[in-house]
Protein backbone atom coordinates (compact mmCIF):
# COMPACT_ATOMS: atom_id res chain seq x y z
CA UNK A 1 0.00 0.00 0.00
CA UNK A 2 1.38 3.70 -0.94
CA UNK A 3 -1.12 6.58 -0.67
CA UNK A 4 -1.73 9.92 0.45
CA UNK A 5 -4.54 10.62 3.10
CA UNK A 6 -5.79 13.70 4.08
CA UNK A 7 -5.75 14.65 7.52
CA UNK A 8 -8.40 16.93 7.68
CA UNK A 9 -7.64 18.28 11.72
CA UNK A 10 -4.00 19.52 10.66
CA UNK A 11 -5.09 20.02 6.79
CA UNK A 12 -2.20 18.20 5.20
CA UNK A 13 -1.53 14.86 3.99
CA UNK A 14 -0.25 12.17 5.48
CA UNK A 15 1.60 9.40 3.55
CA UNK A 16 0.75 5.61 4.45
CA UNK A 17 3.22 3.30 3.07
CA UNK A 18 2.95 -0.21 4.52
CA UNK A 19 5.16 -2.03 2.35
CA UNK A 20 7.83 -0.17 4.12
CA UNK A 21 7.30 -1.73 7.00
CA UNK A 22 8.65 -5.60 5.08
CA UNK A 23 11.64 -3.97 3.91
CA UNK A 24 14.46 -6.92 4.41
CA UNK A 25 17.12 -6.99 7.18
CA UNK A 26 20.83 -6.42 5.33
CA UNK A 27 23.11 -8.96 6.19
CA UNK A 28 26.36 -7.99 8.28
CA UNK A 29 28.97 -7.05 6.35
CA UNK A 30 26.77 -6.46 3.47
CA UNK A 31 26.46 -3.08 1.92
CA UNK A 32 24.48 -2.47 -1.21
CA UNK A 33 25.77 1.48 -1.35
CA UNK A 34 29.57 0.06 -2.19
CA UNK A 35 30.79 -0.03 -5.26
CA UNK A 36 31.80 -3.64 -4.77
CA UNK A 37 27.85 -4.57 -4.29
CA UNK A 38 26.75 -4.44 -7.58
CA UNK A 39 24.01 -1.94 -6.52
CA UNK A 40 25.75 0.90 -7.58
CA UNK A 41 28.57 2.15 -9.89
CA UNK A 42 31.74 0.91 -9.63
CA UNK A 43 33.15 4.16 -9.84
CA UNK A 44 31.85 7.03 -8.40
CA UNK A 45 32.36 9.99 -6.62
CA UNK A 46 28.37 11.07 -5.60
CA UNK A 47 25.59 9.26 -6.75
CA UNK A 48 21.79 9.25 -6.89
CA UNK A 49 19.20 6.32 -7.14
CA UNK A 50 16.02 5.43 -6.47
CA UNK A 51 15.08 3.97 -2.98
CA UNK A 52 14.27 0.50 -3.68
CA UNK A 53 11.20 1.06 -1.33
CA UNK A 54 9.55 4.17 -1.76
CA UNK A 55 7.30 5.89 0.03
CA UNK A 56 6.16 8.14 -2.79
CA UNK A 57 6.55 7.33 -6.70
CA UNK A 58 6.06 8.75 -10.66
CA UNK A 59 3.89 5.74 -11.04
CA UNK A 60 1.96 4.81 -8.01
CA UNK A 61 -0.56 2.31 -7.47
CA UNK A 62 -4.31 3.86 -7.14
CA UNK A 63 -5.37 3.82 -3.73
CA UNK A 64 -6.49 0.60 -2.00
CA UNK A 65 -9.20 2.62 0.39
CA UNK A 66 -12.07 4.88 -1.09
CA UNK A 67 -11.96 8.46 -0.58
CA UNK A 68 -14.55 10.63 0.55
CA UNK A 69 -15.40 13.97 1.07
CA UNK A 70 -13.98 13.97 4.40
CA UNK A 71 -10.77 11.81 4.33
CA UNK A 72 -9.64 12.54 0.74
CA UNK A 73 -7.59 10.00 -0.77
CA UNK A 74 -5.19 10.05 -4.01
CA UNK A 75 -2.15 8.24 -5.31
CA UNK A 76 1.35 8.56 -3.30
CA UNK A 77 3.08 10.77 -6.27
CA UNK A 78 6.27 11.57 -6.21
CA UNK A 79 9.56 10.36 -6.05
CA UNK A 80 12.16 9.01 -3.46
CA UNK A 81 16.10 8.89 -4.02
CA UNK A 82 19.03 7.55 -1.67
CA UNK A 83 22.18 9.95 -2.33
CA UNK A 84 25.42 8.34 -1.38
CA UNK A 85 27.98 11.17 -0.29
CA UNK A 86 30.88 8.62 -1.18
CA UNK A 87 32.03 5.37 -2.34
CA UNK A 88 33.80 4.81 1.01
CA UNK A 89 31.81 2.98 3.50
CA UNK A 90 33.46 3.92 6.55
CA UNK A 91 34.66 7.76 6.15
CA UNK A 92 31.72 10.22 7.85
CA UNK A 93 30.62 13.63 6.23
CA UNK A 94 32.65 15.60 7.74
CA UNK A 95 35.95 13.75 7.34
CA UNK A 96 35.32 14.28 3.41
CA UNK A 97 37.62 16.65 1.76
CA UNK A 98 35.95 20.19 1.40
CA UNK A 99 35.99 19.90 -2.55
CA UNK A 100 34.28 16.45 -2.14
CA UNK A 101 31.57 18.34 -0.05
CA UNK A 102 31.38 20.96 -2.77
CA UNK A 103 30.67 18.54 -5.33
CA UNK A 104 27.99 17.24 -2.89
CA UNK A 105 26.46 20.70 -2.70
CA UNK A 106 25.76 20.85 -6.32
CA UNK A 107 24.70 17.61 -7.00
CA UNK A 108 22.09 18.42 -4.54
CA UNK A 109 21.25 21.63 -6.89
CA UNK A 110 21.11 19.53 -9.91
CA UNK A 111 18.47 17.31 -8.11
CA UNK A 112 16.76 19.93 -6.75
CA UNK A 113 16.60 21.48 -10.13
CA UNK A 114 15.88 18.51 -11.88
CA UNK A 115 13.00 17.14 -9.69
CA UNK A 116 11.19 20.56 -9.24
CA UNK A 117 11.08 20.26 -12.53
CA UNK A 118 8.77 17.16 -12.99
CA UNK A 119 4.87 18.31 -13.35
CA UNK A 120 3.45 17.89 -10.32
CA UNK A 121 6.03 17.86 -7.95
CA UNK A 122 5.83 20.97 -4.95
CA UNK A 123 8.29 20.59 -2.91
CA UNK A 124 11.84 18.83 -2.82
CA UNK A 125 13.38 17.94 0.54
CA UNK A 126 16.81 17.43 0.63
CA UNK A 127 17.42 15.38 4.00
CA UNK A 128 20.36 13.03 5.41
CA UNK A 129 19.60 11.07 8.84
CA UNK A 130 22.66 10.15 10.55
CA UNK A 131 22.50 7.07 13.41
CA UNK A 132 21.30 4.85 15.19
CA UNK A 133 19.45 7.19 17.11
CA UNK A 134 17.06 8.29 14.82
CA UNK A 135 16.85 4.87 13.19
CA UNK A 136 19.72 4.38 10.45
CA UNK A 137 21.47 1.10 10.35
CA UNK A 138 23.39 2.06 7.19
CA UNK A 139 26.82 3.80 8.28
CA UNK A 140 27.97 3.77 4.45
CA UNK A 141 27.26 8.22 3.98
CA UNK A 142 24.24 8.97 2.67
CA UNK A 143 21.01 10.90 2.35
CA UNK A 144 18.08 11.04 0.81
CA UNK A 145 15.80 13.47 -1.02
CA UNK A 146 12.01 13.32 -1.29
CA UNK A 147 9.98 14.66 -4.00
CA UNK A 148 6.25 15.59 -2.79
CA UNK A 149 2.94 16.33 -4.96
CA UNK A 150 2.49 18.71 -1.53
CA UNK A 151 3.86 21.34 0.23
CA UNK A 152 4.43 19.60 3.32
CA UNK A 153 3.51 21.35 6.99
CA UNK A 154 6.14 22.51 8.13
CA UNK A 155 7.43 24.14 5.15
CA UNK A 156 3.64 26.06 4.85
CA UNK A 157 3.88 27.41 7.92
CA UNK A 158 7.40 28.65 7.60
CA UNK A 159 5.93 30.38 4.36
CA UNK A 160 2.54 31.31 5.89
CA UNK A 161 4.46 33.27 8.63
CA UNK A 162 7.44 34.97 6.41
CA UNK A 163 4.89 35.83 4.06
CA UNK A 164 2.45 37.52 6.85
CA UNK A 165 6.08 39.00 8.67
CA UNK A 166 6.92 40.77 5.22
CA UNK A 167 3.26 42.11 4.61
CA UNK A 168 3.48 43.43 7.85
CA UNK A 169 7.17 44.87 7.52
CA UNK A 170 8.38 44.78 4.18
CA UNK A 171 11.34 43.01 6.05
CA UNK A 172 12.31 39.13 5.09
CA UNK A 173 11.32 36.52 8.54
CA UNK A 174 14.26 34.79 8.20
CA UNK A 175 16.87 37.98 7.94
CA UNK A 176 15.26 39.31 10.82
CA UNK A 177 15.87 36.04 12.65
CA UNK A 178 19.56 36.18 11.52
CA UNK A 179 20.04 39.99 12.39
CA UNK A 180 18.45 39.61 16.01
CA UNK A 181 20.85 36.41 16.74
CA UNK A 182 24.04 38.04 15.23
CA UNK A 183 23.18 41.66 17.26
CA UNK A 184 22.55 38.90 20.50
CA UNK A 185 25.70 36.59 19.75
CA UNK A 186 24.96 34.01 22.55
CA UNK A 187 23.81 31.65 20.81
CA UNK A 188 26.10 31.77 17.53
CA UNK A 189 28.03 29.04 16.29
CA UNK A 190 29.56 30.04 12.77
CA UNK A 191 30.02 33.03 11.04
CA UNK A 192 32.47 32.75 8.27
CA UNK A 193 32.71 33.48 4.12
CA UNK A 194 28.37 34.52 4.01
CA UNK A 195 27.35 31.85 5.95
CA UNK A 196 26.24 31.92 10.22
CA UNK A 197 24.98 29.20 12.85
CA UNK A 198 23.17 29.87 15.24
CA UNK A 199 20.93 27.65 18.22
CA UNK A 200 17.79 29.29 17.94
CA UNK A 201 16.59 30.66 21.10
CA UNK A 202 13.12 28.39 20.18
CA UNK A 203 15.43 25.26 19.73
CA UNK A 204 13.37 22.48 20.22
CA UNK A 205 16.16 19.88 20.84
CA UNK A 206 19.27 20.92 23.03
CA UNK A 207 21.69 20.54 20.07
CA UNK A 208 19.74 22.08 17.14
CA UNK A 209 21.02 24.72 14.87
CA UNK A 210 20.01 26.58 11.87
CA UNK A 211 22.41 27.35 8.70
CA UNK A 212 21.83 30.35 7.04
CA UNK A 213 23.07 32.81 4.07
CA UNK A 214 23.75 36.11 4.73
CA UNK A 215 22.56 37.15 1.72
CA UNK A 216 18.75 36.63 1.04
CA UNK A 217 18.61 33.88 -1.57
CA UNK A 218 15.44 31.33 -1.94
CA UNK A 219 17.32 27.67 -2.86
CA UNK A 220 20.32 26.35 -3.92
CA UNK A 221 20.01 27.11 -7.68
CA UNK A 222 20.30 31.37 -6.56
CA UNK A 223 23.27 30.47 -4.93
CA UNK A 224 26.57 31.72 -6.26
CA UNK A 225 29.08 29.11 -6.74
CA UNK A 226 31.63 31.00 -4.10
CA UNK A 227 28.53 30.46 -1.84
CA UNK A 228 27.99 27.19 -2.33
CA UNK A 229 31.50 26.58 -1.90
CA UNK A 230 30.82 28.13 1.51
CA UNK A 231 28.00 26.25 1.93
CA UNK A 232 29.72 23.18 1.88
CA UNK A 233 32.38 24.35 4.42
CA UNK A 234 30.04 25.43 6.80
CA UNK A 235 28.67 21.73 6.89
CA UNK A 236 31.99 20.11 7.10
CA UNK A 237 32.63 22.43 10.22
CA UNK A 238 29.00 22.32 11.56
CA UNK A 239 29.02 17.71 11.30
CA UNK A 240 32.50 18.27 12.50
CA UNK A 241 31.63 19.99 15.41
CA UNK A 242 28.76 17.91 16.57
CA UNK A 243 31.57 14.87 16.07
CA UNK A 244 33.91 16.46 18.47
CA UNK A 245 30.93 17.15 21.36
CA UNK A 246 31.78 13.83 22.97
CA UNK A 247 34.16 11.82 20.50
CA UNK A 248 31.68 9.72 18.37
CA UNK A 249 29.61 10.23 15.18
CA UNK A 250 26.71 12.36 16.79
CA UNK A 251 23.39 11.07 15.30
CA UNK A 252 21.26 13.97 13.98
CA UNK A 253 18.52 15.14 11.14
CA UNK A 254 19.85 17.24 8.46
CA UNK A 255 16.88 19.17 6.74
CA UNK A 256 17.00 21.50 3.80
CA UNK A 257 14.60 24.23 3.49
CA UNK A 258 14.18 25.81 0.42
CA UNK A 259 11.68 27.05 -2.14
CA UNK A 260 8.72 25.11 -3.34
CA UNK A 261 8.87 24.25 -6.79
CA UNK A 262 5.25 24.67 -7.66
CA UNK A 263 6.06 27.68 -10.07
CA UNK A 264 4.61 30.05 -7.40
CA UNK A 265 6.89 33.52 -6.31
CA UNK A 266 8.51 33.44 -2.79
CA UNK A 267 10.45 36.30 -2.54
CA UNK A 268 9.56 36.01 1.28
CA UNK A 269 11.44 32.84 2.03
CA UNK A 270 14.62 32.31 2.81
CA UNK A 271 17.31 29.29 2.44
CA UNK A 272 18.31 27.58 5.36
CA UNK A 273 19.46 23.54 6.89
CA UNK A 274 17.69 22.67 10.15
CA UNK A 275 20.07 19.94 12.34
CA UNK A 276 18.25 18.23 14.91
CA UNK A 277 20.46 16.50 17.11
CA UNK A 278 18.59 13.69 19.21
CA UNK A 279 21.07 13.52 22.02
CA UNK A 280 21.31 15.98 25.10
CA UNK A 281 24.25 14.34 26.46
CA UNK A 282 27.13 11.78 25.37
CA UNK A 283 24.63 9.05 26.77
CA UNK A 284 21.16 9.96 27.40
CA UNK A 285 19.00 11.19 24.37
CA UNK A 286 16.07 13.36 24.33
CA UNK A 287 12.79 11.80 23.19
CA UNK A 288 9.80 13.75 22.01
CA UNK A 289 7.48 12.76 24.70
CA UNK A 290 3.34 13.14 25.00
CA UNK A 291 3.66 17.28 25.48
CA UNK A 292 5.59 17.50 22.17
CA UNK A 293 3.45 14.65 20.13
CA UNK A 294 0.05 15.48 21.28
CA UNK A 295 0.14 18.94 22.02
CA UNK A 296 2.93 20.09 19.70
CA UNK A 297 4.29 21.97 23.20
CA UNK A 298 7.97 21.45 23.11
CA UNK A 299 9.77 21.25 25.98
CA UNK A 300 13.52 21.63 25.81
CA UNK A 301 15.03 20.62 28.63
CA UNK A 302 18.70 22.37 28.33
CA UNK A 303 19.63 26.14 28.09
CA UNK A 304 20.09 26.88 24.50
CA UNK A 305 23.12 29.66 25.50
CA UNK A 306 24.79 27.23 26.97
CA UNK A 307 24.61 24.58 24.80
CA UNK A 308 25.79 27.21 22.08
CA UNK A 309 28.91 27.87 23.66
CA UNK A 310 29.80 24.02 23.61
CA UNK A 311 28.97 24.22 20.09
CA UNK A 312 30.92 27.34 19.34
CA UNK A 313 34.14 25.62 20.83
CA UNK A 314 33.63 22.43 18.91
CA UNK A 315 32.79 23.74 15.44
CA UNK A 316 35.93 26.30 15.91
CA UNK A 317 38.00 23.86 16.16
CA UNK A 318 36.69 21.98 12.70
CA UNK A 319 36.80 25.87 11.01
CA UNK A 320 40.52 25.83 11.76
CA UNK A 321 40.97 22.29 10.99
CA UNK A 322 39.41 22.50 6.94
CA UNK A 323 40.91 26.01 6.84
CA UNK A 324 44.14 23.76 7.04
CA UNK A 325 43.47 21.48 3.95
CA UNK A 326 45.39 21.78 0.85
CA UNK A 327 43.44 23.74 -1.48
Amino acid sequence: MAELRWNPLLRTWVIVASHRQFRPALEEGVCPFCPASGKVPDDFDVYSYDNDFPSLMLNPPPPEVESDSLIPVKPAFGKCEVTLYSPEHDVTLPELPLEHIAKLVRHWEERYTELGRIPGVQFVFIFENRGEAVGVTMIHPHGQIYAYSFIPLKISTELASAEEHMRETGRCLFCDILAHEIEDGSRLVYQHDGFTAFLPPFAEFPYQLIVMPDRHVGCLSTMTGTEKRALALAIKCVTGGYDGLFGFPFPYMMCMHQEPTDGGEYPHYHFHIEFYPVMRSADQQKFTASSETGAWAIINPTSPEDKAAELNRTIMKALERALREPL
